[in-house]
């Protein structure tokens, strides 16, 4: 089931690159951009996260939170972080349990091969906890452009 504009964000708490909790509903008051990447530490994840982080002023001035979640484990995101100097949550979704509420756990094909993974989606979500805004399939290079677009409105 996908998640569009207008409905409520579900709530979740996963860990984040240093093994700490974090909630959605904790971030209630502020925007919150919830992006959704397959995996750490490949050509396109690397992009769309180098992305957030060298337009952190842009987030911080629109007084948006952003989280990224993958379904890696802490450790592989805790590398990644620091090999790029990422200074925002990446959280681990390794049950995918998120991923599923969201509607973003999808079937996936890659050289022939079938398997299972996050679609790179984006939620922008209102400080009162709705969706406003969903890009799919998002390019990794395009993505902040978007993001800050939506929020600036």
């Amino acid at each position: 089931m996908a998640i569009e504009p207008g409905t409520t964000a579900p709530n979740f708490t996963l860990p984040d690159q240093l093994g700490e909790p974090v909630s959605l509903s904790a971030l209630r008051g502020k925007p919150v951009v919830l992006y959704f990447y397959p995996k750490a530490n490949t050509p396109g994840c690397t992009t769309q996260a180098c992305g957030v982080r060298d337009h952190r002023d842009d987030y911080a001035r629109l007084g948006a939170v952003v989280l990224g979640v993958s379904p890696d484990p802490v450790k592989p995101i805790a590398k990644f972080a620091d090999k790029y100097n990422l200074d925002f949550p990446l959280l681990s979704d390794e049950d995918h349990a998120v991923a599923q509420a969201y509607g973003v756990w999808v079937e996936k094909s890659m050289y022939g091969r079938t398997y299972y993974g996050n679609e790179r989606t984006t939620f922008v979500i209102s400080p009162d906890g709705v969706v406003t805004h969903v890009f799919r399939k998002v390019k990794p290079a395009e993505h902040d452009m978007l993001v800050l677009t939506a929020l600036a409105q």
